[in-house]
């Protein structure tokens, strides 16, 4: 997969993501095996995570040259942290083991995807 095909799924993935966290928070969470019955401020909390992911997708599908580094240089770090958010929660025993393994993974594969995009991107505009 090229660069420019590479950003392309990152940010369709960060707005399918971030959409539906903003628009069906609770089944949102159920799909990474979190409670939201059992935390009723979850749906706040994923309505933040979810139009944190539309920013960080939309820069980066609107963008080109430094500003898109820019956007996916943001987009790492917050996966990169959101990684170590779940880590810790698990290490914390509030989240279970199963959730724990379904958040920190699929941040540690979007920052892994977004830095090969970093790694790749010359920060030319798409063809």
């Amino acid at each position: 997969m090229d660069t420019e095909q590479s950003i392309r799924s990152l940010a369709g993935l960060r707005l399918a993501v971030g959409a539906s966290a903003w628009a069906t928070p609770r089944l949102a969470g159920k799909a990474f095996g979190l409670d939201a019955d059992d935390n009723p401020q979850s749906p706040y909390l994923a309505r933040l995570f979810g139009i944190r992911d539309v920013a960080l997708g939309l820069g980066a599908l609107t963008t080109t040259g430094a500003s898109r580094r820019h956007w996916l240089t943001l987009g790492v770090m917050c996966d990169a942290a959101d990684a170590a958010a779940g880590i810790f929660a698990g290490r914390g025993g509030y989240l279970a083991k199963v959730p724990t393994v379904l958040v920190t993974g699929v941040a540690l594969a979007a920052a892994g995807l977004g830095a090969a995009a970093l790694a790749g991107d010359d920060g030319a505009a798409p063809a």
